[in-house]
């Protein structure tokens, strides 16, 4: 190829003197051409040459590695190798859910849980009937991670509207209304050893405090057991089995907690670092019940009894029971809005709140309620969008926990591409992390490491990429840094 100068020599060679100025406007647009053809092939060069070096690595003599790059501006592929091989994802599925619960339900969308009395309020104060708080899938209710959705805050405002309407006992039972998902689920493929603990936090229509609940251990010699200090919230309604034992120091938090939806016995296991200052986060079996335990709490401080004791819609459902309907709507709890889920979601890799989406994804899309409904609703609305066929995006839950999904980097990065030129893509943007100095979602379970995101390299060009990697050899943390290594091709 020439050279741009050669081929400015080549071009004025021989042209009469008065042509010069319009020939040398073409010179302009013809040597920028070359020079972006050329910058176009030594950034290919470049990944061809560090993706052989990374993928040869020993780390991967058993794995697989994939990686897709588009040129974020003309959305031209620029690198794509194994790109088309289906591989577990592991968090940076939370994207493609991010993405289409943005497109599908709008960034401004809300969750309402609504607080109502059904029955009669006599004249001394006396409610004969139920009070019932009724959820229609909120992941945020009773969250930390929100001024007007913390759990004292949502339990204070339910009460002054309870009070506000002189009520001054119940006669019947405070009611969660936890029918519209069947309950508290977990998805289809979640490990046994994960759905105990926050992260592996089943998902209801109902759902409280994002499902969790805290746990803070005392510690003593090692190998010594770690007797329970306290909990965050009072947990006293369920049997904790404690087999933790104290753990050399730097030996961090090796605790998991074994229970399942419906369990009246948490089971928790493992080490607890004898240099530990953590608070150890279990899954609640049943959230729905968790708050009107807690906000028949809440009431007995002001002496508002509730005769009948609390329950469930499900467990209602099972018994062959009805939740009755409103006399008088006392409150609407609004979630926040939709954009603002989706910031902590990726930014924490809460889980929960994948499930939410996926979920809300099938209501609004048909009617249903299923994480399985979700997941295909999710894999036609992206083979009608960009042609992505399922067997690119087969999914089987919202957050990447489960190890049977099987998505490839090209499908991945499509997606990414695609909301680029969203009207709500600044506030998915804004919910990327930053690491290694570039914008992108990571993805860690067992033998599974993830990055996608973008990034504007030095000469300003942008770059839109997915890179997975699986049944890698070694330690996360080196894995890590050679994916780093690897992704600095773009800087």
């Amino acid at each position: 190829m020439y050279s741009v100068q050669i081929f400015k020599k080549t071009i004025f060679a021989n042209i009469p003197m008065n042509m010069k100025i319009h020939s040398l406007l073409l010179v302009s647009f013809l040597s920028a051409g070359i020079m972006f053809q050329a910058q176009a092939q030594n950034i290919k060069q470049k990944l061809e040459q560090n993706y052989t070096i990374f993928s040869n690595h020993t780390s991967l003599t058993n794995g697989m590695a994939s990686l897709h790059v588009i040129n974020s501006e003309t959305g031209e592929t620029v690198f794509e190798k194994n790109a088309a091989v289906g591989l577990p994802t592991a968090s940076t599925l939370k994207v493609i859910t991010s993405i289409t619960a943005l497109d599908i339900l709008g960034k401004d969308y809300t969750y309402k849980t609504k607080l109502y009395y059904a029955g009669e309020i006599d004249s001394v104060g006396v409610l004969h009937g139920d009070v019932v708080i009724h959820g229609e899938g909120d992941p945020t209710l009773g969250s930390n991670r929100y001024e007007h959705t913390k759990e004292d805050v949502v339990l204070a405002k339910w009460k002054k509207a309870i009070m506000d309407y002189g009520i001054k006992s119940i006669n019947g039972r405070i009611i969660a209304d936890d029918r519209m998902y069947n309950g508290i689920d977990v998805p289809g493929g979640w490990p046994w050893t994960d759905i105990g603990n926050y992260y592996g936090a089943g998902i209801s229509s109902l759902n409280w405090r994002e499902n969790s609940s805290g746990i803070n251990f005392k510690v003593n010699d090692i190998q010594k057991p770690a007797p329970i200090e306290n909990t965050t919230s009072d947990l006293s309604y369920l049997k904790l089995i404690n087999h933790v034992t104290v753990g050399g120091k730097g030996t961090g938090d090796n605790v998991y907690a074994y229970s399942g939806p419906y369990s009246e016995k948490i089971i928790i296991k493992g080490t607890y670092g004898q240099d530990l200052k953590k608070t150890v986060e279990i899954s609640l079996p049943d959230p729905a019940y968790d708050l009107a335990y807690n906000l028949s709490k809440v009431l007995a401080i002001d002496s508002i009894d509730v005769a009948q004791g609390i329950t469930t819609g499900q467990r209602l459902f099972e018994e062959g029971l009805q939740v009755p309907k409103s006399t008088k709507d006392l409150n609407t709890h609004i979630s926040p809005a939709l954009h603002e889920i989706v910031y902590w979601f990726n930014r924490r890799s809460i889980n929960l709140y994948g499930e939410a989406l996926l979920r809300s994804i099938a209501n609004i899309s048909g009617g249903k309620i299923s994480t399985s409904d979700g997941a295909k609703y999710l894999k036609k609305y992206w083979e009608q969008k960009l042609n992505i066929r399922s067997s690119e995006l087969d999914v089987v839950d919202g957050s990447g926990l489960s190890p049977q999904n099987n998505v490839t980097t090209k499908a991945m990065n499509q997606i990414m591409q695609y909301a680029l030129k969203r009207p709500w893509f600044a506030e998915f943007n804004n919910s990327l992390p930053t690491y290694n100095e570039m914008t992108m979602k990571s993805g860690t379970i067992n033998g599974t490491l993830g990055y996608t995101g973008y990034h504007t390299a030095k000469d300003g060009k942008k770059y839109t990429f997915s890179l997975l990697v699986y049944n890698y050899d070694g330690s996360g943390s080196q894995m890590r840094q050679r994916m780093f290594t690897l992704l600095n091709t773009l800087k």
